[in-house]
């Protein structure tokens, strides 16, 4: 039976993506999981993979175009099956077909977003007043307290403003607004013979669309360690003098490891913000973020309490490679529980990083450099890392981050703990 191949949603602020090119012509033979298209979005160039196995019977998009989430995208089924009931069908043909393929997307993205009743009522709305995605909850508030939609960042699907954001602008510093205020409304910059304007990539404008809804809509706060890296060097050294080149283990790996394991004692960092609750992740998928041409990326690597070291590296290696190369699955970016940042091949002494949202927390991991410390009354040379944690104070205070980040050095300190 034939069965259509729908723009997937990566992400869950993902709204739309151009469709690049295809690597299958009208004839071909499409097995499931084949990668047969290359989509770019705001993140990434990514590979499309089937959804599903056949003879590619008819193209519903060209290359150049941009498609919605769920859009349909081709046609696959039995080699001269009829499908004119599918191709340019009619609206409630295709509208079925669509909606399961939204449905699964959403299902198959970061589980760190939890739709409530009020955002499903919302997600049923087919327009938006002011071109506002809000639910009615939301709007009612705003109506009755005087607040601007436009100035509060929504935390729901497809950056649906809900209850829980329009309470925390209320509730938040006087700095919001002009900080919300100042994205739509860019204030005037030096133009000229003087100037060079460099238009702004997909990448680099979802960047700054999530920082900015990052910054404004979570109470950060910090907290810093500084750790003995002495240890967790020397038993790197041991463990790749056994180990292929391939299959080296780096520091970062080391670290993504040892985070997911303190964050077992920690659930509440392995959390989101759900308005009225708190969204523990039974997984823990921690991100690293890459640097690649135009901006940042974060890969995912699944289960990482879980998994040998060995593991992790050969995880990381292969998306990072990807990531740089341009050709990110849609797997590897999505899913992420936890990030790390690590600026340490950079020389950086300290540095805090901003919460990736859905998520409570990141861990900014800087340079390991060789310091004098005491040891025993004494002056010695030592290697020492700072780590700092930023978290979301809706989620966690300073305490239990404080324990987190002591159960980080803990294990660092005392790396055999990454082997067991």
């Amino acid at each position: 039976m034939a069965e259509y191949i729908v723009m997937p949603k990566l992400g869950f602020d993902m709204r739309e993506a151009v469709l690049n090119n295809w690597l299958k012509d009208i004839g071909d033979t499409v097995n499931k999981g084949e990668v047969i298209a290359e989509i770019e979005s705001d993140k990434a160039t990514l590979e499309l993979e089937a959804q599903a196995g056949g003879v590619l019977l008819k193209l519903l998009a060209q290359p150049g175009e941009v498609m919605a989430i769920g859009a349909n995208l081709a046609i696959v089924g039995e080699k001269g099956e009829d499908i004119s009931g599918l191709d340019g069908g009619a609206a409630p043909a295709k509208k079925e077909a669509a909606a399961p393929a939204k449905k699964e997307a959403a299902e198959v993205a970061a589980p760190a977003r939890e739709e409530t009743p009020e955002a499903e009522s919302a997600a049923v709305e087919g327009d938006y007043p002011g071109g506002v995605k809000a639910t009615p909850v939301a709007r009612r508030i705003a109506e009755e307290q005087d607040v601007d939609l436009r100035q509060v960042s929504g935390s729901g699907p497809d950056g649906r403003i809900r209850k829980a954001d329009v309470k925390a602008f209320l509730e938040s510093d006087k700095k919001a607004a002009p900080a919300a205020q100042a994205d739509s409304e860019p204030t005037a910059v030096p133009s000229g013979l003087d100037s060079e304007e460099i238009a702004a990539s997909r990448l680099r404008q979802a960047i700054g669309r999530r920082m900015l809804e990052s910054k404004v809509t979570i109470p950060h706060f910090y907290v810093t360690s500084e750790i003995d890296m002495a240890a967790v060097l020397e038993l790197r050294q041991k463990i790749n003098a056994l180990l292929p080149e391939e299959s080296k283990v780096s520091v970062n790996d080391m670290i993504v490891k040892a985070a997911a394991l303190a964050l077992r004692d920690f659930p509440n960092l392995n959390a989101s913000f759900g308005g009225d609750k708190i969204i523990r992740h039974r997984r823990i998928n921690v991100g690293t973020a890459v640097a690649v041409e135009g901006g940042l990326l974060t890969v995912v690597q699944k289960d990482s309490d879980s998994s040998t070291l060995s593991k992790i590296a050969t995880d990381n290696r292969t998306m990072i490679t990807r990531a740089r190369d341009g050709k990110i699955k849609p797997d590897d970016v999505e899913g992420s529980t936890f990030t790390v940042s690590n600026l340490g091949p950079f020389d950086v002494d300290d540095f805090v990083a901003i919460i990736n949202p859905p998520e409570a927390a990141i861990l900014a991991v800087s340079s390991a450099k060789k310091v004098p410390v005491v040891v025993d009354n004494e002056i010695r040379v030592g290697i020492r890392m700072k780590a700092t944690i930023s978290a979301d104070h809706r989620v966690t205070d300073g305490a239990e981050a404080a324990q987190f980040m002591q159960r980080f050095k803990e294990i660092l300190q005392e790396p055999m703990r990454l082997l067991v």
